[in-house]
């Protein structure tokens, strides 16, 4: 697939807002695969190519999250557990029920998602130096990271917002120190959907690299604005996303 000079462009300065807006909060792919899919590609290729892209860019903003001491990687694992058990069953409900669900299910989450945050905007960070609690101790957040998984398994658009309700409502996290957890969830959660594309041969890889240098990129600005940025106004980010992807989701 022949990549015009200007249509690279196009795809770095896409990947960098979108890695911003992935980092910070969730809905960055509403950019990125309409632009793979204008390049001729069907949306089932424009979705496995633009996983390449978030894998690159979940790594690089990790990267950055534990620099500045924000990844707190002993909680990875159980963290994991629950949300790739989800994300199992999530799938498999994917494949047995009608695709007319999914439009439904992405809209009344990111609505709800919404609400929450004008109700309880506490459930989207809890203020930095609250004692975190452990999965292992709080069932509210095994539920919360097994439904949170289904929702990815199943959707995947979104996933983001509601990882961060999971993970910041139950055990407590910051927004910043959450959003860092929501991208090892969204690694592991798109690594194993990489292999099924691989398998299937519908990643395009050029693309799909080109567009990862510009999520890697959004990823590093993101990081560096999350750990500088008054909380108040990651969550303003956050709500202001959350209502874009309610009309994304409508529009669609």
């Amino acid at each position: 697939m022949a990549i015009t000079i200007e249509y690279g462009l196009l795809l770095v300065s896409l990947g960098l807002v979108a890695g911003i807006i992935n980092t910070l909060a969730g809905g960055g792919s509403n950019l990125t695969l309409p632009a793979l899919m204008v390049m001729g590609m069907p949306a089932d290729v424009a979705n496995a190519t633009n996983r390449v892209a978030v894998w690159l860019q979940c790594a690089s903003g990790m990267a950055g999250f534990r620099q500045h001491n924000k990844l707190d990687t002993q909680d990875i694992i159980p963290v994991l557990v629950p949300n790739l058990v989800g994300g199992l069953c999530g799938a498999l409900a994917a494949a047995w029920l009608p695709a007319s669900w999914v439009k439904p299910l992405l809209l009344g989450t990111l609505l709800t998602m919404t609400l929450v945050m004008l109700i309880k905007p506490a459930t989207f960070g809890s203020p930095e130096g609250t004692p975190i609690k452990k999965v292992s101790s709080t069932p509210s957040a095994w539920l919360g990271l097994l439904l949170a998984g289904f929702y990815g398994g199943f959707v995947q658009a979104g996933v983001g917002f509601v990882l961060l309700a999971a993970l910041c409502g139950t055990l407590n996290y910051d927004l910043v120190r959450g959003n860092a957890l929501k991208l090892a969830c969204t690694l592991a959660f798109t690594t194993l959907s990489l292999i099924v594309f691989i398998a299937d041969d519908l990643v395009r890889w050029v693309p799909g690299l080109i567009l990862a240098v510009g999520t890697m990129l959004g990823a590093r600005v993101a990081v560096r604005f999350a750990i500088s940025a008054n909380p108040k106004v990651l969550k303003g980010f956050l709500f202001v996303m959350t209502l874009v992807g309610c009309i994304a989701a409508y529009a669609f």
